[in-house]
């Protein structure tokens, strides 16, 4: 791999100084900052709300909110990292996507009653009393 100097690769960057940067500054850097802390907070709050949404119908809308305000931090930073794992290539999509088929004809194949009773136990132990 070669090095360049910092001068050299400015010099392979066109920027067209007369054109205005869009955005709520002029640093092209901090509106890039603030593009991404808003995505991320939308696709928080996004998150959040999906997952209440599918347990509020079987549990109630405050119980569901006290299981998706009490998960545990590894099982959130577990699903970041499979989401980054199938966001980043082909394959890693396609690990991910088998993954989650296997998981739902696999629970799909037990006996409806034991996972369900699995899954309500795992939820139910999130609730506070």
């Amino acid at each position: 791999m070669v090095l360049r100097s910092r001068k050299s690769r400015k010099a392979l960057v066109k920027v067209d100084e007369d054109k205005k940067v869009t955005g709520a500054t002029d640093n092209p850097a901090a509106n890039l900052l603030m593009a991404d802390i808003v995505m991320r907070t939308g696709s928080y709050l996004l998150r959040n709300f999906v997952e209440r949404s599918f347990l509020k119908g079987r549990y109630g809308k405050q119980t569901a909110r006290q299981m998706v305000k009490n998960r545990p931090v590894t099982l959130t930073l577990a699903s970041i990292a499979v989401a980054k794992i199938a966001t980043r290539s082909v394959p890693g999509a396609l690990v991910v996507s088998t993954g989650l088929i296997a998981k739902a004809l696999y629970d799909r194949g037990r006996s409806r009653h034991t996972a369900e009773s699995q899954g309500d136990a795992e939820l139910l132990d999130r609730v506070e009393d």
